[in-house]
């Protein structure tokens, strides 16, 4: 099954966040190329694997049907909710963020 994947305004915002710290305060243009690039994969990989995925731990995102997808190869992660065979994007989180107590 193929999913169509819908990224809300807030993940394109936390993304926007992500790449204007890489490029203005690192001082590091590979590195928000290769986010970037790690993102657009993760992006096609869910297409295919969203249902697959479990739901989260946290019981509050759980209610929410709230499922996680880490990034391939950098320490990032999406939360995403599956409804009527679309998969939405709702956030994007670095791991070492506090991000069970920013969803509501």
């Amino acid at each position: 099954m193929t999913y169509k994947v819908v990224v809300t305004s807030d993940a394109e915002e936390d993304l926007d966040n992500f790449i204007k710290y890489l490029i203005i305060e690192k001082k590091n243009i590979q590195a928000a190329e290769n986010v970037l690039n790690d993102y657009d994969a993760t992006i096609e990989s869910l297409k295919y694997v969203a249902g697959s995925l479990k739901l989260c731990d946290n019981p509050r995102l759980r209610q929410m049907e709230y499922r996680r997808i880490n990034f391939l190869n950098h320490r990032y992660f999406m939360l995403y909710r599956i409804v009527d065979q679309i998969v939405f994007v709702d956030n994007i989180f670095h791991e070492l963020q506090d991000y069970e107590n920013k969803i509501y």
